[in-house]
């Protein structure tokens, strides 16, 4: 049955009047049955005596032994069809002189009776009353019993009265008379309950349809319970209650779509590379959510983008009159002009952006909009902003939409400051990918892509084409005595006049350190020798003034491939021209030279004599492992031992380095071999010196995605015992891997088995983003270019920083390379760098150096 308030009443008075009627039916049983006891007790008590005095009055005339048993019989016949039961006892007394009489068995209490050991006794036991009398001798009886004397029992009369049959004709009346009775009482309980819950159900039933009524905040503000009246004061004190909390509750109680909105808008919160690339299409976009639950005119961003520069971003959700743009371009100049934040900077621009063109905001006014701001800044690089939405001020008034709303606002500022911030990264990194920092030129990578687009065009078009590949005389003796910062000024002037004297369509690159290249589309010998001259003259008359005042002439040599008529290959192309650059500097350097057949000739029987060298190392276990060692920064408190594993080539008692052989290491295909072979004897140098620190290994993709090779360090690593989690690949560039979905099962296996990885050179080029992305790393080095000059350079600062941030963000443990000296330690200690290496760390060695460079 369904709990109702009406039913409760009924069924409480149903039950306590069934409790009453139980406990009456008990009691006037219990009541009945003590009475009739007692009544019961009297009257056998009565008849007793007057029995006695009828046998009293008889036996004075002096009856016989026959008329007493005729008496006795008398009176047996007369109560036989009655409920009593009489029966005369003799004693010894009377049996000594008149002799037996047939009588019932005598029981204890009888012949105590007899024997004077107790006097009358009236009892009631099992529905029976039992009336003992005792016939005590007097003086006129001893006419008769001259045996006995005065007070001796004759004899006792016993009266027995059965009231079972009276007891169950009662009970049964009693019965019928409350089955009669209970259902009127039933009736009545009925009646009483409607009536009294009827006034309390009304106004419940009224109490019940307002609350029902409340499905918005707005409903639930008119609530009023002042016309309920429940009929009872207590009652009456519960609404009252109910109507205070109620009361409060408008205070703190938040709209369902006001949540379902904030909800909803969280959801969009999220920074992908589309909201990135398009962040004031983004903004619009919420801006038009955000009108869909309450009145939102404009969002504001104020955004750094130069020392004393700043842009400012107004989204209107429709287009605002001039009047209202002037009014928030004074309010602009206000809080720019009050903010010590923007002190000194005066240069700055307003854009207007329309999230929805087909809407006129025609009747805002500048009383109606209610401006509030959130700041987000950040301090390095510098970039800082200030987000700010335009409400209507009648939202400001109401506390709990105004919390509701400030979340969002807080969560919008630093969403939008992020995005606004990671578009300017992205914009960095998407530059500096094919860019070098220090020179504006671009990099090897792009160098190399460029070469391959243009040796497809040359052989399509049958045309040709040169390369130059230059390097700086005496440049490293040039930055030892002037240092670093000169050193950079002096290739920034070398890469300032390449530009200036190159052709329109040439293309100039910085390959690595003080080597540059230039691609010379559509262009012979003659052409490519007169450009060259041309640059090399240029640069032998500029001079730079070093720091200590003197003059500082530049010069470079420069060597000259042409295509197809030297070679149609292009890593021959790279090799013949920079073998003609080795050879000008032989020859006294500031010099430009072409090849000739001979020199072509001899320079790929070199190439094929390094080959030769190599399947000789490979056959003869020629390869040496080499450590550098890796340091813990002052950030770094973990008390790692780390080193990193280079490959060397020992022939002849002469050490070969890996920049002599690695690129025809890898075009052969037997860079997979030499891997192994250095890293099977890293293993046993591992177990000989028993060294127990983390090593890097430094493996092409080319030797990841070549052969079994899983197992076979697998089945390396079982051989000599090594740790798995001792083990840390590093992931190069050097060669493009064109099946990128292959290298990054082939990684995520081996971090599967238990090893770890590492990104090497990052930042070199764009697709280390996509590495970092795809493959589970551990540990990510920073390209040593951009750590060379970051002492000096705010652009390497500001790239390694965002590295560094975007390693904490994704839990990376970050590696500087390069570092030449205690200059450069301080400063990438200051960004949170957690590990160096380089040649202040230590330089590479056949032994660990298992103790490290103190600061």
């Amino acid at each position: 049955m369904k709990k109702t308030f009406k039913n409760y009443i009924f069924s409480s008075q149903i039950i306590l009047v069934t409790i009453i009627f139980v406990i009456c039916f008990i009691f006037g049983t219990y009541l009945h049955t003590t009475l009739t006891k007692q009544e019961a007790l009297k009257h056998s008590d009565n008849f007793s005596n007057q029995i006695f005095s009828s046998m009293y009055q008889v036996m004075r005339k002096g009856w016989s032994k026959s008329d007493v048993e005729m008496f006795t019989q008398s009176l047996r016949d007369n109560f036989k069809e009655s409920n009593y039961t009489i029966n005369i006892y003799r004693s010894d007394i009377v049996k000594e002189l008149f002799g037996q009489v047939e009588e019932n068995t005598k029981d204890n209490i009888l012949l105590n009776i007899l024997d004077n050991k107790k006097e009358q006794l009236k009892y009631f036991d099992n529905n029976l009353v039992r009336n003992l009398l005792p016939l005590h001798a007097k003086t006129e009886c001893l006419s008769c019993h001259a045996n006995a004397k005065v007070g001796d029992v004759l004899g006792v009369i016993e009266v027995k009265q059965n009231l079972h049959s009276l007891f169950e004709q009662s009970k049964y009346q009693f019965i019928v008379f409350f089955l009669i009775i209970i259902p009127l009482f039933y009736i009545v309980a009925f009646i009483t309950s409607r009536y009294t819950s009827k006034k309390v159900t009304k106004s419940i039933d009224l109490f019940n349809n307002k609350v029902e009524a409340i499905n918005s905040i707005q409903d639930f503000k008119q609530f009023n319970s002042k016309d309920i009246d429940l009929y009872f004061s207590e009652l009456n004190q519960v609404v009252k209650h109910v109507d205070l909390m109620a009361h409060k509750l408008k205070n703190v109680a938040v709209d369902k779509e006001l949540l379902e909105f904030e909800i909803k808008l969280l959801d969009k919160f999220i920074i992908t590379s589309d909201v990135v690339k398009d962040w004031r299409e983004y903004i619009s976009d919420l801006l038009v959510e955000i009108n869909k639950i309450m009145d939102t005119y404009t969002l504001m961003t104020i955004f750094r983008v130069g020392d004393d520069q700043f842009e400012v971003d107004i989204f209107w959700l429709g287009k605002p009159e001039k009047n209202v743009q002037e009014f928030f371009e004074e309010y602009i100049h206000n809080s720019i002009r009050n903010s010590s934040y923007f002190e000194g900077m005066s240069d700055f621009k307003v854009k207007h952006i329309i999230a929805n063109k087909d809407y006129c905001l025609s009747d805002l006014k500048k009383e109606d909009i209610e401006y509030r701001s959130k700041s987000l800044f950040l301090d390095s690089p510098k970039i800082g902003g200030i987000v700010g939405i335009g409400l209507q001020s009648v939202f400001a008034n109401d506390p709990v939409r105004y919390i509701v709303i400030d979340s969002i606002l807080t969560t919008m500022a630093n969403l939008v400051g992020s995005v606004k911030a990671i578009n300017k990264y992205t914009q960095d990194l998407e530059y500096y990918a094919a860019r070098d920092p220090l020179t504006d030129l671009f990099n090897q990578r792009v160098f190399n892509d460029l070469m391959a687009y243009e040796i497809k065009r040359a052989k399509r078009h049958s045309y040709s084409f040169a390369l130059m590949v230059i390097d700086c005389d005496n440049f490293k003796s040039v930055n030892d005595s002037y240092g670093h910062s000169f050193g950079d000024k002096f290739l920034q002037t070398i890469a300032d006049i390449l530009e200036a004297e190159k052709r329109d369509e040439d293309i100039v690159a910085r390959y690595g350190g003080d080597e540059f290249t230039v691609i010379l589309p559509e262009c012979d010998e003659n052409g490519a020798y007169t450009v060259a001259s041309r640059i090399s003259e240029t640069i032998a008359k500029t001079k730079l003034q070093a720091p200590d005042g003197t003059n500082v002439s530049l010069t470079i040599s420069i060597g000259i491939c042409v295509y197809p008529q030297h070679t149609m290959s292009q890593k021959d192309m790279f090799t013949i021209a920079d073998s003609m650059m080795y050879q000008v500097k032989e020859e006294g350097k500031n010099s430009v030279k072409l090849p000739n057949a001979g020199d072509v000739t001899e320079i790929l029987y070199e190439k094929q004599h390094k080959s030769s060298m190599l399947k000789s190392a490979i056959d003869n276990r020629q390869i040496v492992p080499y450590f550098q060692p890796i340091q813990m920064s002052t950030n770094n408190k973990d008390g790692l031992v780390i080193h990193e594993l280079l490959m060397r080539i020992k022939q002849d008692d002469r050490i070969i380095s890996a920049f002599e052989f690695i690129e025809v290491a890898e075009s052969m295909g037997l860079i997979n071999k030499m891997d192994l072979i250095v890293i099977e004897k890293a293993f046993e140098e591992i177990n000989k010196k028993n060294y127990k620190g983390i090593l890097f290994i430094n493996l092409s993709p080319k030797s990841l995605v070549v052969g079994d090779f899983i197992n076979q360090i697998n089945d390396l690593v079982e051989q000599y015992g090594i740790d798995k989690e001792k083990i840390v690949f590093e992931i190069t560039e050097r060669e493009t891997v064109k099946n990128f979905s292959l290298l990054e099962r082939f990684v995520k296996n081996l971090k599967s088995e238990g090893y770890k990885f590492a990104i090497d050179d990052f930042g070199s080029g764009f697709s280390s983003f996509h590495y970092i992305k795809k493959f589970p790393i551990d540990y990510l080095k920073i390209d040593g270019d951009f750590i060379i000059n970051i002492v000096e350079d705010e652009k390497d600062r500001a790239f390694v920083h965002s590295i560094i941030t975007l390693a904490q963000e994704l839990n990376v443990q970050t590696i500087a390379e390069f570092v030449e000296n205690k200059q450069i330690v301080d400063v990438i200690d200051t960004m949170g760098i957690d590990y160096y290496q380089g040649y202040y760390v230590g330089k590479p060695s056949e032994n660990f150096l298992l103790e490290t460079k103190e600061e």
